[in-house]
């Protein structure tokens, strides 16, 4: 008998993201993120946003496709053991919405980050690119 180590999934990485909440935790997270990375003196909201991404995506590339494994005792004779977060989520289907949002953030990032770079009266604006000075 396992005591303490009962779930319903025989893999929970499978499901992680698809939990409530987990999407709109993890959005909070990059902006917690954003605000600490502000707090630091002499830093402009450009290199602050460049940052965040960095940091974001240089974290998820660590966290989804090198560490493999899983951190729970599964009872799956160690098929886990050779396979990356990314590989085991949604039982390796391609193409999930947990799938689709975790592709498009880094995306939304950047453009966040292309975007945000100008101060106008202390106050960030969303510029078209032709508005842009040089």
């Amino acid at each position: 008998m396992n005591v303490g180590t009962a779930h319903s999934e025989v893999n929970p990485n499978t499901r992680v993201m698809n939990s409530r909440g987990m999407w709109l935790s993890y959005i909070l997270g990059i902006g917690l993120l954003h605000i600490i990375l502000l707090s630091i003196p002499f830093a402009t909201v450009p290199v602050v946003w460049t940052l965040t991404n960095l940091i974001h995506n240089l974290c998820m590339y660590l966290l989804l496709h090198t560490v493999k494994g899983t951190p729970f005792e599964t009872p799956d004779q160690g098929k886990a053991r050779l396979l990356t977060h990314w590989e085991q989520m949604d039982y390796g289907v391609q193409f999930t919405a947990s799938r689709k949002f975790l592709t498009i953030t880094p995306i939304v990032l950047y453009h966040v980050r292309s975007s945000c770079v100008w101060l106008v009266d202390g106050r960030v604006m969303l510029l078209p690119l032709e508005e842009r000075r040089f």
